[in-house]
């Protein structure tokens, strides 16, 4: 019964009649216009009212009745499915939770209050089928996330996950919109590149499936790497451009399974050029994190309420309180001090010179009234060559600032670059790196002023307004250590 088919269900004028395999039965509307085509969240808004309309999409839910049918159908454009009445004579075994169905009908308003509109059914063609016995999710069940995980080809089709989505390409929307409201140029930094950004030494290696080269040729004649972040090549256009803006994936090789780490994910990425001061960075971090909050949060209501509903209760009192607080700043050296005071036992020592793991990071965000809280000036040796020194004694540091988050930890990490010459040639010098990265140095020798940047993980970003606790349930197809199903 279940196979690929269409079928067409229609009420009869006068008498109702065995519904067979390809037989239509039609009221006569002669005189009726080609039914306006409607997305879901359209039609539960009201628009055509009294009007024939078309609707498409997939089944939600099916009750029959004794005299009438009812269907909840959803297309994706909404989190609200568009309830279907039907006579009972258009009902039919194929009529099953993820079948495919385009219903024509007439929107009225609804006698019952929880939809004020409904569509009355005339016709539902069953575009594809599907067997609600093999199907994972079931009518009436509240899938949890971990559970759905386990089906990346389907679990779009599930109220979170779809609701998820929506609420991503909204913040996806909102960052590009706070970065040209703010006259940032994007620019689309390479996937594919010679450098290693972070240093950290966890990178893809790019090379052709099935190389025509001579052996030991390489495709790019340089070894070539799937991008860790696009920041210098931000730099190179910071050269050119004030301000620029980079939003795309990048990827570390990371042999992790953990909630917090995924093998693909995005990166929002920053620079400005012309300034010599964290106050500069840590402004427009703040200020993107608010406006693309406050805009999912007004353009993704019902989204955004079933995961604080339902996945993290209680959530939305966080995020208000995030909003309505200025986000405070503590050095590196006063949150070391915070943490040594700390009655908290750590798994991770802390003493001036540790990098902060992500239990001190979610500490300091406690600490701090469970808001965003800026920390700065990092020790020197803890940051990549391009970090501006400080040239302070006899604590070195470096003018770097990360943003910790509730829920998270650290979401956002940037620094002033190195501009001086002598003292950024001194550095490529001691790491062995002077060659590689001439180039870089060469932006220095032409034309170069102070500037700095910074990186926000997406993903990251989504947990912490969501309440999402692992990020693998945040994007679409999460790739990590030993997992790459599609």
């Amino acid at each position: 019964m279940f196979q690929s088919a269409a079928k067409t269900l229609s009420v009869a004028t006068t008498t109702a009649a065995t519904l067979t395999r390809g037989t239509w039965f039609s009221i006569r509307h002669y005189c009726k216009k080609t039914p306006a085509r409607l997305r879901v969240s359209e039609a539960v808004s009201g628009a055509e009212l009294g009007a024939n309309v078309k609707v498409q999409g997939w089944i939600r839910s099916v009750r029959p009745q004794k005299e009438n049918l009812f269907l909840h159908v959803n297309d994706g454009s909404s989190l609200q499915s568009l309830q279907v009445v039907a006579s009972s004579v258009l009902d039919h075994p194929l009529l099953t939770l993820g079948s495919a169905v385009e219903v024509t009908g007439t929107l009225r308003k609804s006698p019952r209050h929880k939809q004020p509109f409904e569509l009355e059914a005339d016709h539902i063609h069953i575009v594809g089928d599907c067997n609600p016995v093999d199907f994972p999710f079931k009518i009436k069940e509240r899938h949890s996330l971990e559970y759905i995980r386990q089906f990346p080809h389907l679990r779009c089709r599930t109220n979170a996950f779809s609701s998820l989505l929506r609420i991503r390409s909204e913040a996806t929307t909102a960052v590009h919109s706070y970065f040209k409201e703010n006259s940032f140029v994007q620019i689309h930094t390479p996937v594919i590149t010679s450098n290693d950004c972070e240093g950290a030494g966890e990178l893809f290696q790019v090379e052709p499936s099935s190389p025509n080269n001579e052996e030991g040729e390489k495709f790019f004649s340089v070894p070539a790497f799937l991008t860790v972040s696009g920041q210098l090549h931000l730099e190179v256009m910071s050269g050119a451009f004030s301000r620029v803006y980079t939003f795309g994936p990048t990827f570390r090789a990371e042999n992790s399974q953990s909630r917090r780490h995924l093998a693909e994910f995005y990166m929002v990425e920053a620079e400005v050029s012309f300034t010599q001061s964290l106050e500069d960075l840590t402004k427009v971090m703040e200020d993107m994190f608010r406006s693309a909050t406050e805009h999912v949060l007004a353009h993704c209501a019902e989204d955004v309420d079933l995961f604080h509903k339902h996945v993290a209760p209680g959530h939305r009192d966080t995020v208000e309180v995030m909003l309505k607080n200025r986000f405070p700043v503590l050095t590196y050296s006063e949150a070391i001090d915070i943490l040594k005071k700390s009655s908290q036992k750590f798994a991770f020592p802390t003493y001036w010179g540790c990098d902060l793991q992500t239990e001190h990071e979610k500490y300091l965000v406690k600490h701090c009234g469970n808001i965003p809280v800026f920390v700065t000036d990092y020790p020197y040796d803890l940051k990549p060559f391009y970090a501006r020194d400080n040239l302070d004694h006899p604590e070195h540091t470096a003018a770097a600032v990360d943003l910790l988050v509730p829920g998270v930890g650290e979401l956002c990490g940037g620094s002033l670059r190195e501009e001086r010459l002598d003292l950024l040639k001194a550095r490529l010098e001691e790491a062995g790196l002077e060659d590689t990265y001439s180039w870089y140095l060469d932006l220095r020798r032409f034309g170069s002023v102070p500037h700095g940047g910074f990186g926000m993980g997406f993903e990251r970003f989504l947990q912490c307004i969501l309440g999402v606790d692992n990020i693998k349930d945040v994007i679409a197809f999460p790739r990590f250590s030993h997992s790459c199903p599609l």
